[in-house]
Formats: C-alpha cells, sequence, structure tokens
C-alpha cells in the first residue's frame, strides 16, 4: 500500500482512514470509474477541483463525483464576486498534483477547501490521496478539520 503525502498528513493528526488503491484507466479518470473501482457509490466519491477566486485567488472544492461545481454557491461562501475553475494546465503548477490525483489534503500551498455539505450524508466519503490510482476513505467531518474546510452547499446535479 502506498504512503502518500496526504496520508502521512492524516497519520500526523491522528485521523483514521482507510486507503483504497484501483488500477487506473488513462482513457477514463471519471469520478464514476473510480467509484466503480473502489466498490462506493457515486455521490461517496468526492472529486476535488481547483478555482480561483476574483478576490481570494486560488481555493478548492470536493463534490460528489455525481454532481458539478456550483460556481455562483462557491463564489458566494467563499466570498468572491465571482469564481472560475483553473486552466488543467495551472492545476500542477499550482497544486503539485495532477489530473485525477488532486486531494484536498497536502497541496504544494495550502488553499481554502470548501466540502460540499451532501458529504455529512455518509459515514465516510473517498477523496483522493494525491495520485491517480489511489483513495482516502476518511468521515467527512474528520477530512474537513484536516483542511479546515467550510462545509457548505457548493455542488448541484444536473436535475437542480
Amino acid at each position: 500500500m502506498m504512503k502518500t503525502n496526504a496520508a502521512r498528513i492524516l497519520d500526523g493528526l491522528k485521523i483514521e482512514y482507510e486507503l483504497r488503491e484501483y488500477k487506473v484507466d488513462e482513457n477514463d479518470l471519471s469520478a464514476q470509474n473510480v467509484a466503480d473501482k473502489v466498490g462506493m457509490p457515486y455521490a461517496q466519491v468526492f472529486k476535488t477541483l481547483v478555482a480561483k477566486g476574483d478576490k481570494t485567488g486560488v481555493l478548492m472544492a470536493c463534490i460528489p463525483g455525481d454532481a458539478e461545481l456550483d460556481l455562483k454557491a462557491l463564489a458566494a461562501a467563499s466570498g468572491n464576486k465571482k469564481v472560475e475553475m483553473v486552466a488543467l494546465k495551472e492545476v500542477q503548477p499550482l497544486t503539485g498534483y495532477v489530473r485525477g490525483g488532486v486531494s484536498p489534503l497536502g497541496p504544494k500551498k495550502r488553499y481554502p477547501v470548501f466540502l460540499d455539505r451532501s458529504a455529512a450524508n455518509w459515514p465516510v466519503i473517498a477523496v483522493s490521496a494525491g495520485v491517480r490510482g489511489c483513495q482516502i476513505i476518511v468521515a467527512p467531518e474528520k477530512l474537513a478539520q484536516a483542511v479546515n474546510a467550510c462545509v457548505c452547499p457548493v455542488a448541484r446535479r444536473s436535475q437542480d
């Protein structure tokens, strides 16, 4: 089992978690594919997206795999007028992580994290361990504590 920086951070905070590895499909980095491979419901596997606010700069949002980021809600929660996704080519230089392996734990620089409130519906959620092919299964309140996340509504489902 690989120990990532994200896992080491949780170890340091004495937070219980489980690492779940899976075979990476470079052609399908979707949350649905990851959820299938780690044997969890799609809505329980959270993806970490990187955005930029017009006032606060870079921030991260953790939302369920079956939802999309509500930019207006994220702007309101983060004290920005406008928030937009960062370009894919900026993700690695900003976070140190590659697409499909972005974790709210242990980016190069600490950014504000916004965890969608739906995480509270689950006893545990999955987030990337910081590399493709490995998920951290952790209690949502423990993740929020570890990254000092604001737990608020930042996701919407397409039928919303």
